[in-house]
């Protein structure tokens, strides 16, 4: 039995569809992972799903469906009542397994193997809010998940490389929190992976050899994915405070960045992309 069931999970369903909102996910990335689970995950051995970040298994869930709908896999959330929540919801589910711990770039992959989990399992899902990057990295070395689907820090805008190092007691604070798009494409460079979407703040990855389509620069999926979407100040309002970096030349972003993270200074990665990254996101756009 799912906590669909319940009435505070019965009542936020309600009240997402009545806005205009379908599934489970926090846009549209349900619909989106249906759609390149069709191209890219056709066989039934395929059907497994990681999902870091996985909050209470519903609420904003990229996995939600896939698990409802049979998928096997894995649910990691390290914050108590989220993850009494998450139990909560596939307690009837025995093919998902459900764990409360804090992923770290140190145990990512040891947790993923004692679950016996393929190299190549079907889909990822990252969320954690913090040092996501390093999360991955770590992944990405033992691990090739036919489909990605990790969150971006969307208020900073490409070519600027920022990262939130990993810290092993980091809090969340005020817009401080996992990676600029332009570092994830640095990563998914070194691990050979296409960034094929982006959809508002959440990026989605497959491996270069299975891409369906053609592999997009940083610059590129940010403009169509997050920076010239009509209502994107309106879905994230709380980026207002940060929206100036949009009118500033990147130089004057990473200055204005600097100042704005002052009381995390040394916790944190930032530059610009190399130059040769930056001519072919200028040529992309030609």
């Amino acid at each position: 039995m799912s906590l669909l069931d319940a009435t505070p999970f019965s009542r936020w369903l309600r009240g997402r569809r009545a806005h205009g909102g379908s599934g489970f996910s926090n846009f549209d990335e349900e619909q989106i992972i249906r759609k390149y689970v069709a191209a890219l995950l056709p066989d039934e051995q395929d059907q497994t799903a990681v999902d870091l970040g996985a909050g209470d298994g519903i609420r904003h869930s990229n996995t939600h469906a896939l698990f409802a709908s049979g998928w096997r896999g894995l649910a990691v959330e390290y914050d108590s009542r989220r993850a009494y929540r998450l139990a909560r919801t596939y307690r009837a589910h025995s093919n998902v397994f459900v764990c409360r711990c804090r992923v770290t770039p140190q145990n990512v992959v040891p947790l993923l193997s004692a679950y016996e989990l393929a190299p190549e399992f079907g889909l990822l899902s990252l969320d954690i809010d913090s040092y996501d990057y390093w999360v991955l990295d770590a992944l990405l070395t033992e691990f090739r998940p036919r489909l990605i689907v990790t969150e971006i820090n969307e208020k900073i805008p490409p070519p600027i490389r920022f990262v939130v190092k990993y810290d092993p007691v980091f809090e969340l604070r005020h817009h401080f929190y996992g990676y600029s798009i332009e570092s994830l494409a640095e990563l998914c460079a070194r691990h050979t992976y296409a960034l094929i979407e982006l959809e508002y703040n959440n990026a989605f990855l497959v491996p270069k050899e299975i891409a369906p389509v053609p592999a997009l620069t940083a610059t590129t999926a940010y403009r169509r994915g997050y920076l010239e979407r009509a209502d994107r100040r309106t879905k994230f309002r709380l980026n207002e405070d940060m929206e100036v970096l949009h009118t500033l030349k990147p130089e004057a972003g990473i200055e204005f960045l600097n100042r704005f993270f002052a009381r995390q200074a040394g916790k944190y990665e930032i530059g610009l992309a190399a130059p040769a990254e930056q001519l072919v996101c200028e040529l992309s756009e030609v």
